[in-house]
């Protein structure tokens, strides 16, 4: 199966409880034991449908593919007072980073569960009660009640699940900018690489090694003016990008030199791509960002001066951080890495002094309202 086919970030699943099994009519039946009271069991429980996050899942192919859950019903209650079995839960494994919505709610409803951690649960569907059987009816008065209770049905809902992959940093520009051919140069990752535009139709995770450092990257796929409307491969990647604590903007002033472009053209390329992102989610327009100015063996060295020196100080001016790269001859990589790794010491060391203001604690199993 092709990448292209496998990799599924958006499912909608229906969902449903087991139903609870019937409450048994029955009286004790005994050897000398005339006037037997009434002995019918309950009904056990239906199972739970539980979404599970796991670490070793990437995709939610097999979400799309088989996209009705349903726990185990509840059996029968049982003659001398015996209960009838509970269902059996059915658990639905999901990558981490999925983002579970309720499929009939509104648009901009708070989503079900954000799933960020391997082993968090949420009971997405809850199993119906199981029926009392007729020794639950008996009174003084009523000592041979002849009735009892149905099991009651599960729960059941649709639900949106949309994957949104979790990175370090990510790596985002417009297409044919040279996103694949640097994670392949600074990780083992081998995501396609040719000469044409949106040659990434799907996002690839790296991960990097540089020093001590260890972290994640992701290649999402290239993006274009409109991407935040729907253009082009639209905003169904921009999501991805939503998880990444660094942006790495790749700039092709290679190719812009090749073509004879305005030497100001990169910089309209960059602002281009800032545009769409602050579009999807003003939050990313925050985020940090460092700027890489690639293809850099496609410029002559006489040239590199005149082209990049007026590029680099207006991204400066703007605060950016600024490097030169070549994917392809791995000009300028150490360089990146080092900046990338500053910059995650840095998001790290902000998101604890958040986490400390706030007095975060360990999130707990929540439940289906």
């Amino acid at each position: 199966m092709k990448a292209t086919e496998s990799f599924i970030d958006e499912a909608v699943i229906d969902v449903a409880g087991g139903r609870g099994g019937d409450g048994r009519v029955s009286f004790r039946r005994e050897k000398y034991v005339p006037r037997g009271g009434p002995d019918g069991g309950d009904g056990g429980d239906g199972g739970d449908v539980i979404l599970v996050a796991d670490r070793g899942l990437s995709t939610l192919l097999d979400q799309k593919l088989h996209p009705v859950v349903r726990a185990g019903d509840g059996e029968p209650g049982g003659i001398n007072g015996r209960h009838g079995k509970g269902g059996g839960d059915a658990l639905l494994r999901l990558p981490i980073g999925t983002v579970a919505r309720d499929a009939d709610a509104p648009d901009g409803a708070e989503p079900l569960a954000d799933f960020v951690e391997h082993g968090q649960r949420f009971v997405a569907a809850r199993g119906g009660r199981g029926g009392r059987g007729n020794a639950r009816f008996a009174t003084a008065t009523r000592q041979a009640p002849d009735r009892a209770e149905s099991g009651r049905p599960g729960q059941a809902r649709r639900i949106h699940l949309s994957l949104k992959l979790i990175a370090d940093a990510g790596l985002v520009g417009l297409p044919n900018a040279g996103k694949s051919t640097l994670l392949r140069r600074i990780s083992a990752a081998r995501p396609r690489v040719a000469a044409y535009p949106f040659t990434t139709l799907v996002p690839s995770l790296g991960v990097v090694e540089s020093g001590e450092r260890r972290f994640v990257v992701a290649d999402i796929p290239g993006l274009i003016e409109g991407a935040s409307s729907g253009a082009g491969l639209g905003d169904r990647f921009l999501r991805h990008v939503e998880r990444t604590r660094v942006l790495v903007h790749l700039v092709d002033v290679g190719s812009a030199f090749l073509e004879e472009r305005e030497p100001a053209a990169p910089l309209a390329d960059w602002e281009a791509i800032r545009h769409e992102l602050a579009s999807y989610d003003p939050a990313l327009a925050a985020r940090s960002e460092i700027v890489a100015l690639n293809k850099l063996d496609l410029l002559p060295d006489d040239a590199r001066e005149a082209r990049l020196a007026p590029v680099e100080n207006a991204l400066r001016a703007r605060g950016r951080e600024v490097v030169r790269i070549s994917g392809a001859t791995g000009e300028g990589i150490d360089r990146l890495l080092r900046l990338l790794v500053f910059a995650l010491d840095a998001a790290d060391a902000a998101e604890a002094r958040a986490a400390s203001e706030r007095g975060d604690a360990a999130p707990a199993e929540r439940e289906a309202p």
